[in-house]
């Protein structure tokens, strides 16, 4: 009896294992099925996902996922920043890739307080003036996914970044996810800015990515307003980014009771299954979460409560 509970229990931990290098080679880690798997992993190993952006080939940054088996925020850090560093061996979709140089090297990560000091070597400054600002954007963002981080400051040789290599434009610390992400400008005065974080999605290599777009606009209605406007429109700026959803959707309305977030639309919220798609649910709380400081959404249609997202579901 005993010895076939061992071999039952050996067994699981095999599949486990099978199933975690299934995953990690496919690297496909945006789709709801594979979340769930990696959620089992998390529960079985103690593995977890975080978010990493990386480039993809029309220089916009793009939410993905990587495995971090380390176990202290300096070797979590360490393991965000050396995926990274462009590699021959990146084991990542063909159309995405890191943004630091090639043989940059991270020479020191000092974590206090919840602020994190990163020094690098002086490749990190072998970057074009296209890819400056993605570069430290897509620092800041992947390291934001991590928890307790407050503030980031990089160093190139143990001397404070304080200008773009290439541009010179000032670098304002700490650095936090305020610096924007692949930002558009689209304003006609100089006053009254209001700045929008928008989640699209682009598919790569047949799975759907998600993509954040900083949006200046000089349009001041409140930012869901904005968020819902721009992902029910016919058109997008950028044509291999897209939303799923409903042009018919309307926004009936939206309050935000301390730490939970109330959105309620219209039917056409549904598709033709009568259901909620998962991408529609997920570029909405990624946008909202962005843009509100919340710990959770509820999703109800004519009044009727049909979903509720928590912050911590999307981490």
């Amino acid at each position: 009896m005993i010895r076939r509970k061992a071999l039952k229990k050996i067994l699981i931990t095999s599949i486990a294992l099978f199933v975690f290098l299934t995953v990690y080679i496919i690297g496909c880690f945006d789709k709801e099925n594979v979340m769930d798997v990696n959620l089992e992993l998390e529960y079985v190993t103690g593995i977890g996902t975080h978010d990493i952006y990386l480039l993809n080939k029309n220089n916009y940054l793009v939410k993905s996922k990587i495995l971090l088996t380390e176990n202290s925020q300096e070797k979590e850090i360490e393991a965000i920043l050396n995926n990274l560093i462009i590699h021959n061996n990146n084991s990542f979709p063909n159309e995405l890739r890191g943004t630091i140089p090639r043989k940059t090297k991270i020479l020191n990560i000092n974590y206090d307080e919840e602020y994190v000091t990163i020094n690098f070597s002086k490749e990190f400054l072998n970057v074009g003036l296209e890819s400056e600002e993605k570069e430290i954007e897509s620092i800041v963002y992947s390291l934001f996914s991590l928890k307790n981080i407050k503030g980031i400051f990089i160093q190139v040789e143990g001397k404070l970044l304080d200008r773009y290599p290439n541009s010179k434009n000032k670098i304002e610390y700490p650095l936090t996810k305020n610096i924007g992400i692949n930002k558009v400008y689209n304003f006609d005065k100089r006053n009254d800015i209001h700045k929008v974080v928008v989640y699209y999605l682009e598919e790569i290599d047949n799975n759907n990515y998600y993509v954040p777009v900083t949006k200046y606009v000089n349009d001041n209605q409140d930012k869901i307003k904005v968020i819902i406007d721009s992902l029910t429109t016919n058109y997008i700026y950028e044509p291999n980014l897209m939303s799923f959803l409903n042009t018919d959707v309307k926004l009936n309305s939206y309050n935000k009771e301390e730490n939970v977030f109330f959105l309620d639309f219209n039917s056409n919220l549904y598709d033709k299954n009568n259901k909620i798609l998962e991408e529609v649910v997920y570029s909405i709380s990624y946008s909202v979460f962005d843009n509100y400081d919340v710990l959770s959404i509820v999703f109800s249609v004519d009044g009727e409560n049909v979903k509720t997202v928590s912050l911590s579901d999307l981490k």
